[in-house]
């Protein structure tokens, strides 16, 4: 029996066959996630649903509590994450509507919690050269392909502070460094995920040019939900192929990403830190009798 993470807007638990839905509020070592988790089964598949920003889109970018969003997740007994998110395209061939399975990332946030291991007496150094899971993002190719969508394989993303969007100058410079995409919230959502040991892949969904393509109108909010929206349930589809073709969590390089990766000496990471930080650490550092 496997269990999915899924990060993204509030309309894609929406889906048909989805049984025994119930709402789930969780607190963390690290505060409360975005919002409640809508958990369910498809088939033999636990379902976790988590709205990014909270249903009714009510946190900005910057503000989302991203380590206690991954933290829930693992909690609730997630084996690996999909994200779902809105970008903007870099690059000509990436049209509004498309899909973009990202493997790369480029760091642009500034004031972020993005690490686990920050204050709690550990320090842990996880390899992060191959940020999002092989099997996983070949298994949402081909769940995209599977319904139709119209998908590119691999690019960059890079993840900006915002809330605003790009000035031109700085999406012509995003070009020149080779990105595919930009957005705001992959980052340091990925990051966490390797913390906790989940897969984690990209279902990025293009909704602009961003605005270094002069000859397209500037990005508005109301033209990037418009797109949104239509992608939404081409989303719920590849979720509802995806379930049937998941990779097994087990194998991923992720999932014992912490196993030499955590410096702090053992005997130096008192009993509290094992008790909170359970879900992460109890692996490799049983609780202290």
């Amino acid at each position: 029996m496997s269990s999915l993470g899924i990060i993204g807007g509030s309309g894609l638990y929406d889906l048909e066959g989805l049984s025994g839905v119930e709402e789930v509020r969780v607190t963390t070592p690290f505060g409360e996630p975005s919002d409640a988790l809508i958990r369910g089964k498809l088939g033999d598949t636990t379902l976790l649903f988590l709205p990014r920003h909270g249903r009714g889109h009510r946190i900005a970018p910057h503000r989302i509590n991203y380590r206690a969003n991954i933290f829930a997740l693992k909690q609730l007994g997630a084996q690996q994450v999909v994200s779902v998110s809105a970008v903007g395209s870099l690059k000509e061939d990436i049209h509004p509507g498309d899909m973009v399975l990202v493997d790369q990332f480029i760091d642009r946030t500034r004031d972020r919690a993005s690490t686990f291991f920050d204050d709690h007496g550990v320090v842990a150094h996880v390899g992060f050269g191959d940020p999002t899971d092989a099997a996983l993002s070949q298994a949402l190719l081909a769940a995209a392909k599977q319904v139709g969508a119209r998908v590119h394989v691999g690019g960059t993303y890079v993840c900006m502070e915002g809330p605003q969007f790009s000035t031109r100058a700085e999406s012509l410079m995003y070009r020149s460094w080779g990105a595919s995409v930009i957005g705001m919230t992959n980052l340091p959502e990925a990051k966490l995920a390797r913390e906790a040991e989940l897969p984690y892949a990209s279902l990025a969904m293009s909704t602009d040019y961003d605005c270094w393509h002069q000859s397209e109108e500037a990005v508005t909010v109301e033209a990037v939900i418009a797109v949104l929206n239509k992608n939404v349930s081409t989303a719920r589809e590849i979720i509802r192929a995806l379930v049937t073709r998941l990779p097994d969590a087990s194998k991923s390089p992720a999932a014992n990403a912490l196993q030499n990766a955590i410096i702090t000496a053992p005997s130096h990471i008192g009993s509290q830190t094992r008790t909170l930080l359970a879900p992460l650490l109890a692996k490799y550092l049983p609780a202290e009798s």
